[in-house]
């Protein structure tokens, strides 16, 4: 494909097909393709190839195909600018001054300029004659024509026209001959246009690269531990469950759990995090990511497209793949666009005739409005933007599923933050204790971790993990016993211990000296301890905020956005989190249900809703959104439910993620104000003479370099990690 109007043409070619749904973007010079039952990738490639277009399947190679074609054009273009500098050197000094030409002067400059036209715009030609077998057309079709005009008139005024006096554009009255001008007219377009072409595609690779660089954080091998035995083999004979080693400086073949070993993880190239993970055994690893020191065996939980990097680049593609709604009326308007602009340049040679002008300004007029008129920077100004925002977003922990997300995020005025999972860590953490008199806090902790150690409850996860972190060895137990709802009890060195709830020891009669209450009402859950039927203290267990939460909601407040809490936790626990991060708005004791149908309240009352969470009953709410935001770590339904996924686990990229969408947003906004604008302006003055060939295929070239240009500015957006460290 070569121009906007291609990819128009692919697309309604496959949508002709029975059950088919395809869209097709020049951009990214691919197709997706939604396919009934038993309808195979030949038949699309057959019917794509009677269209006059080659297909293909995306294989691993195609980013050597979009190289071979840069390569293609930087030859075309240096033959063209080499020959095309003499021959106006020789058009221009010979036509001014006659006491300079030569013998077969005429020939000279037509052998120079036959392989500028034949060779060099040969790109142009080929889709020419493609869409003429088609009875069709597209921005090739007005730039070959007029290319193939200028040398066709160049060559009969030289070799066969008369020699009266002629005008060269722009300087007035010329002697004999003057004429071949035009010849570097056609050199010099093809020049122009091949050098924006070939700065389009390289920009257009670079815009690509930034999404490719996702594959590249993949690792190609793994060490296997088979039958006692390590042994590499390639990824992909990598199965759930296997056991594989990862070495200092090696990336994570697949996502999984590490079994033993301890190390430090850099996973900033999958989500962003500035700072290396500390990873011991338990702890999850995401594949791609690399370890940087010690030697670590992990269990695999997701491999091959199942890992979080392949869902992340999968995603990507897709995104670059769905069309923003501004992006398909280009597409409307560029399918008509240049038959238009043929009946206007047949218009406009036939008003200059008409109106008594001399048939070769009627034939500059009518070059100019050829030349001038290719909307390349029309097809370009959404896409490219796109690629560059989806690409960026990526690098900075945000996916961005498709375009329609960003034009979603544009009109949002309400975010809604899950508290579980999103807000907060999601795991219970034991942050303070309150021994009683008599009671040192080793002793506490002591009695507590050893007997909470046969309970799997997320808060004796807790209670346990903050006894071995204090204390080298916990004692062994003697009997336990769990007591659901309640807590559990256990002989430990002889002494009956019970941990539980306040309702627990009420049950049992034991006297608590401390206000429970108060420490729920703080959004705490007091685990409470004694030792042989007396109370020796308590510690507060909750569920930790992160510590990106605040600077997200004040970020997100400083944009004019009103925030909400959203939780099925009680009220004071709400409250409790909502005055630790500063939100407008609390929604406590929320059943999964109601989620959904609370988003649905918000947006009955004209509010535009942006969903942040992470859980299985978030899935509802994210998709009822106007813009569903899930958290990387959160459940399969939240992904696949959601618009954008955070990658990081750093709420700061929620008001990251809010920015780069309106400046992706701005971004196509200017470069279709300045595509549109171009053309409004130009054909005019070209109609009426104001601009000749040459002047407007220089033109035409730097609106589409412009509007590339303008897209990869995206790629220097900071966020708000990016800014810290700058500052």
């Amino acid at each position: 494909m070569t121009c906007a109007a291609c990819s128009a043409r692919v697309e309604r070619t496959l949508n002709k097909l029975d059950g088919v749904r395809a869209s097709v973007n020049y951009a990214t010079e691919r197709a997706t393709v939604q396919v009934p039952g038993g309808l195979g990738d030949d038949v699309l490639v057959e019917r794509i190839r009677k269209a006059g277009y080659g297909a293909r399947v995306c294989a691993e190679n195609d980013e050597d195909l979009t190289l071979n074609r840069v390569r293609d054009l930087r030859r075309r273009l240096i033959v063209a600018a080499l020959l095309a500098m003499p021959l106006g050197d020789l058009s221009i000094t010979l036509a001014l001054v006659p006491s300079m030409r030569f013998p077969g002067w005429q020939v000279l400059c037509l052998a120079l300029a036959v392989p500028v036209v034949f060779w060099a715009a040969l790109p142009f030609h080929r889709a020419t004659l493609r869409n003429l077998r088609h009875r069709s057309s597209s921005m090739d079709t007005l730039v070959s024509l007029g290319v193939l005009t200028s040398f066709a008139w160049s060559a009969w005024a030289t070799l066969f026209g008369g020699h009266e006096p002629g005008y060269w554009v722009g300087f007035g009255p010329t002697a004999a001959g003057a004429d071949a001008i035009y010849l570097d007219v056609a050199a010099g377009v093809t020049t122009f246009l091949l050098a924006g072409r070939y700065f389009e595609s390289r920009s257009r690779r670079n815009a690509a690269g930034l999404l490719a660089a996702l594959d590249a954080l993949a690792a190609k091998a793994v060490r296997v531990v088979r039958d006692g035995a390590e042994r590499m083999v390639p990824v992909g004979e990598l199965t759930v469950g296997d056991r594989f080693v990862v070495k200092p400086g090696e990336a994570f073949a697949a996502d999984g759990v590490v079994e033993s070993g301890r190390s430090t993880v850099d996973v900033s190239a999958v989500t962003g995090e500035p700072v290396p993970a500390e990873v011991a055994p338990g702890d999850r690893v995401i594949g791609g990511s690399v370890n940087r020191e010690g030697r670590l065996v992990v269990h695999a939980t997701a491999v091959g497209t199942h890992t979080q990097l392949a869902q992340m680049t999968a995603l990507a593609e897709q995104a670059q793949a769905r069309k923003a709604a501004v992006q398909r009326l280009v597409d409307r308007i560029c399918a008509v666009f240049v038959p238009v602009v043929l009946v206007l340049a047949l218009l406009t040679f036939g008003g200059w005739l008409l109106t008594g002008h001399p048939v070769r300004d009627a034939f500059t007029a009518a070059v100019s409005v050829l030349i001038i008129a290719c909307p390349c920077a029309l097809g370009l100004a959404t896409p490219t933007a796109l690629m560059a925002g989806v690409g960026r977003g990526a690098q900075l922990g945000i996916l961005i599923k498709g375009p329609d997300a960003l034009e979603a995020s544009r009109k949002v005025d309400t975010v809604v933050l899950d508290k579980t999972g999103t807000v907060t860590t999601g795991r219970m953490t034991v942050t303070g204790w309150r021994p009683a008199p008599g009671c040192g806090q080793s002793d506490l902790l002591r009695f507590a971790g050893a007997a909470e150690a046969g309970s799997e409850h997320a808060i004796a996860a807790a209670v346990v993990a903050a006894a071995r972190a204090e204390l080298p060895v916990l004692p062994k137990i003697s009997a336990f016993t769990a007591l659901p709802g309640l807590g559990a009890e256990a002989t430990v060195d002889g002494h009956l211990v019970l941990v539980g709830s306040s309702r627990l020891f009420g049950d049992r009669g034991i006297a608590v000296a401390e206000n429970v209450e108060s420490i729920q009402a703080a959004g705490a859950v007091p685990v409470l301890i004694a030792v042989d039927g007396e109370f020796i203290g308590l510690l507060e267990v909750r569920d930790v905020v992160k510590p990106s939460a605040a600077a997200a909601v004040t970020a997100l407040r400083a944009q004019g956005l009103r925030t909400v809490l959203l939780t099925g936790d009680h009220e004071a626990a709400a409250r409790a989190v909502a005055a630790e991060i500063g939100v407008d708005e609390v929604r406590a004791g929320v059943l999964p249900a109601d989620k959904a149908r609370l988003i649905d309240e918000l947006r009955a009352t004209g509010s535009r809703v942006a969903m942040v969470g992470d859980g299985i009953n978030d899935g509802p709410a994210l998709a009822t959104a106007d813009l569903g935001m899930a958290m990387a770590r959160g459940s399969d339904i939240a992904l696949r439910s959601a618009d954008l996924v955070l990658v990081r686990d750093d709420l700061r990229v929620v008001p990251d993620a809010i920015r780069l969408a309106g400046r992706t947003l701005r971004i196509i906004r200017g470069n279709l104000v300045w595509a549109f604008g171009y053309n409004v302006a130009a054909l005019p003055l070209a109609a009426f003479g104001l601009l000749n060939p040459l002047i407007a295929g220089a033109a035409m070239s730097l609106s589409s370099v412009l509007v590339v240009s303008n897209s990869l500015r995206l790629r220097s957006f900071e966020g708000s990690q990016t800014k810290e460290k700058h500052n």
